[in-house]
C-alpha cells in the first residue's frame, strides 16, 4: 500500500543494466515486503536473495553463501575456471564439480582478493541478472568487501545489486557508508527511502486487512498518529485488535470500541507476546524455537530446537505461519516475519530454558554442512557448553582472520577467554592466538585493545601454565604493550618471554628487537645493542625475506635510537614499497620508525622522505593508527623546521584521535607545549610540559622525559630558579649517563649546563660539557652536534670572553640553520647579539650597533614565526639597549576573542593546556561549579560546543594576545 511509485522506480531501474539500487528505511517500514512484490513479477529476471541474519556474531560471507544456495541445476555444467577452486571452503557440498583447490596463499587480503574473483565468477557463470542483499546493516565487512567489489566491475558485466538496509543502524566505520556514498558512474543508480505512510494510505492498509472495508477517520486518525505511520506497527496492532475483537463493523465502516480505555501497545514487541500467547502451547514452542535461531531454518532444525516431532513441527509452524508470525520461502524454510518480533519473543523465554534451547540449537546446526561455525559458537556459549563453545569460536576466529577481520577474531577469542573455564593448556592456546589477531589489528587504539590487554595478563595468572606457554602470551603482550605506550611494562613482557621463546626462532628474534629497542629500562645501551646482535645472528638463518626486512628493518630503526652510525647503511637499501598488504605495512612501519629516528638525529630532509613514504604506505593500506603516528611525526618535523602554520590546530587535532594511546597523545601535548611557550603562554606551556614529564615517566618512556625537563627548566630559569631547573633535570640526565645515548640530550644537556651555571658551578657545568663530547665523539648526529656548539657557547660567555662567546654564538646559529631549524637558531643569534653589545661597551661602540641590528633582526623573525613571547623578551632587551623596536602588525584578536575576561581566559589557558574542570578548580582555587560557569561563558563567545574546538579556537582566534602586549605596548 502506498507504494506504487517506489516499487515502478525499482522495476525501471534494473532494466536498466548494471544497476544498484539501494532501499533503506527504519525497521518495519516496509523495505522486505517491497522487494518481495518486485521479485514476483515475471520479468525481474535470474535473482539470487539473500538475508542477512541479527547474530550477535555476523557470519564472514553468510549472507553471499547463502544467497548461491538458491541456485538450480548442477555446478558441473557451468564453464568455470581455475579459479573457481577457491570457493571449495564456502561451498564443500560441490566439492564433486568444483576444479581442485588452490594453493593457500600467505596473505590473507590476497586470498580474499581471490575468493572474491572467484565469487564473481560464479555469478556470470550462473548468468544471474540481480544480487538481492537484504538487512545489509547486519552484514559482515568482508561481504561488505565483496559488495564494493561487484560495483567496481559492473561495467563490465555481472549482476545488478538490490541493497536493503536500515540507516539508523549503520556504525560510522561501516563500509556499507562507501557503499552508499561512492556509487560507481556508468550504471544505473537509484535510492529508494521508504518514509512512513501518509494519512490515505495507512486507512488503506488497515482497509486491506479487513475485508477492505472502510474505516472511520477517527479510527485512521488514531491509527495513524499512535504508529507514525509504521506499516509492521500498523500491522501489528490491527492482528491485536482482531484478536481481541475491539473492532467492530458499524454503519459500513469499521469503528474501535473503549476508544479513550483501550490502549493500543505502543512497541510492536507488546503486540507480538500478547499475539503468541493466543496460540497452542506447540505453536508457542516452535515460535521460541526460531527465535532462538534468529534466521531461516528448515523444518527440521526447528522440530530439533523445539524439542517437537516433525509431525508436531509442521502443524505448529502452519499455525504460526496462519496468524502471520512466521514467514517461508520457496525452499521450505521459516523464519519471523518481523525481527523485532523474533526478539520480542525471545527475550520471553526464562533464561533456564533459553539455555536449554540454544543447546539444542547448536546440536541441529551440527548436522548441517558445511556447519555454522560462527553460529554455533553463539548457540553453544549461550547454552554453556564450553567444549563445543571453544572448538567453534576458535574455528570462527581462524576464518574471521583468514579474510582480514582480525578484530572479529579478537572478539570472539577473548569473549571465550573472559567468560568459560578451560583447561589451562586450551586457555593458553587461545589467548596466544587472540594476542597475534590483536597485533594484526589495523585500528586504532580502543576498547578492543584495552580488553585483549586486559585478558591476557588475567590469563597469565592461571595457574599450570608452562614456561613456553607463558612466553607465547608474553611475546605478543609486550608487543601490545608497546603499541599502548607502556614501554616499562612492554620490555619486562619481552624479557621474560623471550627465555623460552627457543623453539620459535623467528619470534624470539622479533622479541629480542624489542628489547633493543631504548627507550624504556635502566638498561645502557651496550645492553640494548647485545640484544639486536643476538637477534641478527639469529635472522641471518632465516630464509624467508619478509622475515629478513622485518627484523633488518627494525633493527635498523633500534640503532637510530641509539645513535649508531651504521644504522644508515641498512636505511640505505630499504624498500619504499612491498608485493603484497602484509609487506606494504611491514615497510610503511619501518619507514615512520626511521622517520622518527632521523628527527631525534637532526636529519630533517631524510626524516621527510621516510615519513612520506610511511604515509603512502599507511594511507593505501587504511592503517589509521600508524596514520596518526605518521602523521604526529610531521607535525614534529613542521615545528623543527619552523612551519609553524596551523600547527595548533593539527596538534588539538592529533590529542583528538589519540586520546587512548598515551605516548601519542602526550606527543600532540608536547606539541601544544612548544607553541604555547614560543608564544609566552607561560602557565600553559608549563603545565602541559609537567603533564608530558609525569605521564611519560610513569609510562617509562625514558625518551620521551628529555624535552619536557629541559623546557621546565628554562622556563623556570627565567625566574631566576636555578635550583628547581636542576631538580627537574636530575632524574632525565641520570637516564642519559646511565644509558650512554648521547643522541637524546639534544635539549637537555644546554638547559642543565645554563642552571649549572646560574647557580654559580662552573665546575659541574664544564664537565657535563665534556661529558656530552665524549658521549657525541664519532657520531655525525646534527643536532646533538648542535647543541653541543650552544653548550660550548654557554661556557665560553659564562668565562666572560664577549668577543670568543659572540662567534660561538654564530657558529652555534649556523649549526643549526644548516639542519635547518631556524628557532633554536634564531634563539642562537639572540645571544649572538648579547654578547656583541656586551663587547662594544668595553671596546667599541661598531660592535653594540652591529648588535642592535642584530637583535632587531631576530626581534622581526622571531615575530614572524609565531614566537611571541620570545619576540617580546627580544623587544624589552632592545629598549633596554636604547634601540628601537620594529613596529610589526600583529593582527589583532580575532573573533570574539575581545570579550573574554581574564579569568574566562585562565579557564581557556588550562583547557589548551589538556586539564579537566576539576584540576582547573584546584590549579585557580575556584568552585567547579565557578569553573563549569565560566568555561560554558568562554565556549558561549567563541561560539563552540565542544573543549577541543574551544582549544583550537582560542588559539586562532588569537586571544592570549593579552600576554603578549604586556611586556610590549608597541
Amino acid at each position: 500500500m502506498g507504494r506504487d511509485r517506489e516499487i515502478a522506480a525499482l522495476r525501471a531501474a534494473v532494466a536498466r543494466p548494471p544497476a544498484i539500487v539501494l532501499v533503506e528505511g527504519e525497521a518495519g517500514i516496509g523495505k522486505s515486503r517491497l522487494l518481495r512484490e518486485w521479485l514476483a513479477t515475471p520479468d525481474q529476471g535470474t535473482a539470487l536473495v539473500s538475508v542477512c541474519p541479527p547474530l550477535r556474531e555476523s557470519l564472514t560471507l553468510g549472507p553471499i553463501v547463502d544467497a548461491f544456495r538458491g541456485i538450480d541445476g548442477p555446478v558441473s555444467r557451468l564453464r568455470l575456471t581455475d579459479l573457481a577452486g577457491a570457493l571449495r571452503p564456502l561451498f564443500p557440498e560441490w566439492s564433486s564439480d568444483l576444479p581442485p583447490a588452490l594453493t593457500p596463499l600467505g596473505d590473507a587480503k590476497a586470498a580474499r582478493h581471490r575468493l572474491f574473483r572467484a565469487l564473481d565468477e560464479l555469478l556470470r557463470a550462473l548468468r544471474v541478472d540481480v544480487l538481492v542483499l537484504e538487512d545489509a546493516h547486519w552484514a559482515d565487512e568482508v561481504t561488505l568487501e565483496f559488495l564494493l567489489f561487484v560495483t567496481s566491475r559492473q561495467q563490465s558485466g555481472g549482476p545488478s545489486l538490490v541493497i536493503s538496509y536500515r540507516p539508523e543502524e549503520v556504525d560510522d566505520g561501516s563500509l556499507l557508508l562507501r557503499l552508499t556514498s561512492r556509487l560507481p558512474a556508468g550504471v544505473t543508480q537509484l535510492r529508494i527511502a521508504l518514509a512512513p505512510m501518509r494519512p490515505d494510505d495507512t486507512a488503506a492498509l488497515v482497509s486491506s486487512m479487513l475485508d477492505g472495508k472502510p474505516i472511520s477517520q477517527e479510527f485512521t486518525t488514531f491509527m495513524h498518529e499512535r504508529t507514525g505511520g509504521v506499516p509492521l506497527a500498523l500491522e501489528e496492532s490491527v492482528r491485536l485488535m482482531c484478536d481481541r475483537a475491539d473492532l467492530v463493523f458499524r454503519d459500513g465502516q469499521w469503528v474501535r470500541l473503549k476508544l479513550r480505555e483501550l490502549q493500543v501497545p505502543p512497541t510492536v514487541r507488546d503486540s507480538t507476546r500478547e499475539r503468541v500467547g493466543r496460540l497452542s502451547p506447540t505453536a508457542q514452542q516452535v515460535l521460541r524455537a526460531a527465535a532462538t535461531l534468529a534466521e531461516r531454518s528448515s523444518l527440521a532444525t526447528i522440530a530439533l530446537t523445539a524439542g517437537l516431532s516433525p509431525h508436531a513441527c509442521r502443524d505448529a509452524v502452519a499455525e504460526s505461519a496462519g496468524a502471520g508470525v512466521l514467514d517461508g520461502d520457496d525452499r521450505g524454510r521459516w523464519r519471523f516475519r518481523h525481527v523485532l518480533a523474533a526478539m520480542a519473543v525471545y527475550e520471553a523465554i526464562p533464561l533456564t530454558d533459553r539455555r536449554h534451547f540454544h543447546l539444542l540449537a547448536g546440536r541441529a546446526l551440527e548436522g548441517t554442512h558445511p556447519p555454522p561455525v560462527a553460529r554455533l559458537a553463539h548457540h553453544f556459549r549461550e547454552a554453556g557448553e564450553t567444549q563445543s563453545w571453544a572448538r567453534y569460536a576458535e574455528q570462527s576466529a581462524e576464518l574471521a582472520m583468514a579474510s582480514g577481520d582480525h578484530t572479529k577474531a579478537v572478539d570472539l577469542l577473548v569473549d571465550l577467554l573472559s567468560w568459560s573455564r578451560l583447561p589451562p593448556v586450551d586457555r593458553a592456546r587461545v589467548a596466544r592466538i587472540a594476542g597475534v589477531a590483536a597485533l594484526g589489528r589495523r585500528e586504532p587504539v580502543d576498547e578492543v585493545y584495552h580488553r585483549v590487554i586486559r585478558t591476557l595478563r588475567s590469563v597469565l595468572e592461571t595457574p599450570g601454565l608452562s614456561a613456553r606457554q607463558q612466553a607465547e602470551i608474553r611475546n605478543p603482550l609486550g608487543r601490545l604493550l608497546i603499541t599502548g605506550g607502556e614501554a616499562q611494562a612492554a620490555l619486562r613482557e619481552l624479557e621474560q618471554a623471550v627465555a623460552n621463546l627457543d623453539h620459535d626462532p623467528v619470534e624470539a628474534a622479533r622479541a629480542m628487537t624489542y628489547l633493543g629497542w631504548a627507550y624504556a629500562g635502566p638498561w645502557p645501551a651496550s645492553t640494548h645493542r647485545r640484544w639486536l646482535d643476538r637477534a641478527a645472528e639469529l635472522t641471518a638463518e632465516f630464509e624467508s625475506p619478509a622475515e629478513r626486512l622485518n627484523l633488518a628493518g627494525n633493527r635498523a630503526a633500534a640503532l637510530l635510537m641509539l645513535g649508531e652510525e651504521e644504522a644508515w647503511d641498512v636505511v640505505a637499501d630499504l624498500p619504499i614499497d612491498g608485493t603484497n598488504s602484509a609487506e606494504r605495512l611491514d615497510v610503511a612501519r619501518i619507514h615512520a620508525n626511521v622517520g622518527t629516528g632521523a628527527l631525534i638525529w637532526g636529519r630533517y630532509a631524510d626524516a621527510e622522505q621516510h615519513l612520506d613514504v610511511a604515509l603512502r604506505l599507511a594511507e593505501a593500506e587504511q592503517a589509521s593508527r600508524l596514520h596518526h603516528n605518521v602523521e604526529l611525526e610531521q607535525a614534529n618535523l613542521a615545528w623543527l623546521t619552523g612551519r609553524w602554520e596551523g600547527l595548533a590546530e593539527r596538534s588539538a587535532a592529533l590529542a583528538d584521535a589519540d586520546r587512548d594511546r598515551p605516548a601519542h597523545y602526550l606527543g600532540s601535548i608536547r606539541l601544544a607545549a612548544r607553541l604555547a611557550a614560543a608564544a609566552g603562554r607561560r602557565r600553559a606551556a608549563e603545565e602541559q610540559f609537567r603533564l608530558v614529564l609525569e605521564e611519560s615517566a610513569r609510562l617509562g618512556a625514558a625518551d620521551d622525559t628529555m624535552e619536557a625537563a629541559a623546557a621546565l627548566a628554562r622556563l623556570w630559569l627565567t625566574d631566576g630558579n636555578s635550583g628547581r631547573a636542576l631538580q627537574i633535570t636530575n632524574e632525565p640526565m641520570d637516564t642519559v649517563l646511565t644509558k650512554g645515548i648521547w643522541v637524546w640530550a639534544t635539549d637537555l644537556v644546554p638547559a642543565r649546563i645554563e642552571a649549572h651555571l646560574a647557580a654559580g658551578d662552573l665546575t659541574a657545568a664544564t664537565r657535563l660539557g665534556d661529558q656530552f663530547a665524549r658521549g657525541l665523539r664519532g657520531r655525525t648526529a646534527p643536532a646533538p652536534r648542535a647543541a653541543l656548539a650552544v653548550c660550548r657557547a654557554l661556557l665560553v660567555a659564562a668565562a666572560g670572553d664577549h668577543a670568543r662567546a659572540a662567534t660561538a654564538w654564530n657558529r652555534a646559529a649556523r649549526a643549526w640553520n644548516a639542519l635547518p631549524r631556524p628557532y633554536d637558531a634564531m634563539l642562537a643569534r639572540e645571544r649572538q647579539a648579547e654578547a656583541l653589545i656586551a663587547q662594544g661597551q668595553i671596546e667599541a661602540q661598531g660592535q653594540v650597533a652591529q648588535g642592535r641590528e642584530l637583535l632587531a633582526a631576530q626581534y622581526e623573525q622571531l615575530f614572524r614565526i609565531g614566537a611571541r613571547g620570545d619576540a617580546d623578551r627580544v623587544a624589552q632587551r632592545l629598549r633596554e639597549h636604547g634601540a628601537e623596536v620594529p613596529r610589526l602588525w600583529r593582527g589583532g584578536r580575532r573573533g570574539y576573542g575581545d570579550q573574554l575576561s581574564p579569568r574566562e581566559l585562565d579557564v581557556v589557558q588550562l583547557v589548551v593546556a589538556g586539564k579537566t574542570n576539576r584540576e582547573i578548580s584546584r590549579i585557580l582555587a575556584k568552585s567547579p561549579a565557578t569553573v563549569d560557569q565560566q568555561l560554558r561563558a568562554a565556549m558561549r563567545k567563541l561560539k563552540v560546543t565542544s573543549r577541543t574546538a574551544l582549544a583550537v579556537k582560542a588559539v586562532e582566534a588569537g586571544v592570549f594576545a593579552e600576554e603578549d602586549s604586556l611586556s610590549d605596548p608597541a
